[in-house]
């Protein structure tokens, strides 16, 4: 039990990397340090895989653009062409969702375990929403849309401003959480072979499953704010 309940505790863990000596000492969490390794990983994939395209391409450049057209299509179907200028978000969001997810393969702890991380992307997830739907419908558009189908429901819909981040993010946030800690349990119950095989799942299949359902309810939200008004 002693084990079972250090593996918990050590996946709830969300520690100090190291403090900038400013102001009084400035806290660097690990989450953030594992992010900027994923930012400076992704910036090098892109340059690697972006240099050097032709009209005529190779493997390597076929697989990246029927990537792109694969994600392109999707949130084609999710937003019709006139919600298109969200994609580069989007399509930013699911893949770095998607390596902070799996970049436990490699030693890291995920930084979607910290509830901080997950607050952050359904915020700016939210407030993206909610420029959409006054890009669209324009300030006072905006305003009666929470007025709708009647009026009485406004609070509730003036509630679905915060219930919807914290959705967004409690959902992430518990899912690659309990992952973690399922996998800590294996490892301090069952050592050898198991933590393997269970890690293909949760690291890998759980983790895209996770940035996926994300950015399709963030799809759908965007959709529904900027749906035409009958």
């Amino acid at each position: 039990m002693d084990k079972i309940a250090h593996a918990i505790s050590e996946a709830m863990e969300n520690s100090t990397a190291f403090t900038i000596p400013l102001f009084g000492g400035i806290p660097v969490s690990q989450s953030c340090v594992v992010t900027w390794i994923i930012m400076a990983a992704l910036v090098a994939l892109s340059i690697v895989f972006t240099r050097n395209l032709k009209l005529v391409p190779g493997r390597k450049q076929m697989m990246i653009e029927a990537f792109v057209g694969f994600l392109r299509n999707f949130f084609r179907d999710q937003l019709g062409e006139k919600g298109m200028c969200y994609f580069p978000f989007l399509c930013t969001v699911i893949i770095y969702i998607g390596f902070s997810n799996i970049i436990g393969l490699f030693g890291f702890t995920p930084p979607t375990k910290d509830l901080n991380v997950t607050a952050a992307l359904a915020i700016m997830s939210i407030i993206l929403v909610e420029v959409a739907g006054i890009r669209a419908k324009g300030t006072k558009g905006w305003l009666k849309s929470f007025a709708k189908p009647v009026a009485i429901i406004a609070p509730l819909n003036v509630m679905e401003i915060a219930i919807r981040p914290l959705s967004l993010c409690m959902r992430l946030f518990g899912n690659v959480l309990a992952s973690v800690i399922i996998m800590e349990l294996l490892k301090a119950v069952v050592p050898i072979f198991v933590p393997l095989v269970f890690s293909a799942y949760f690291d890998i299949f759980d983790g895209f499953i996770q940035a996926y359902v994300f950015v399709f309810l963030t799809s759908l939200y965007i959709d529904e704010a900027i749906e035409d008004e009958d």
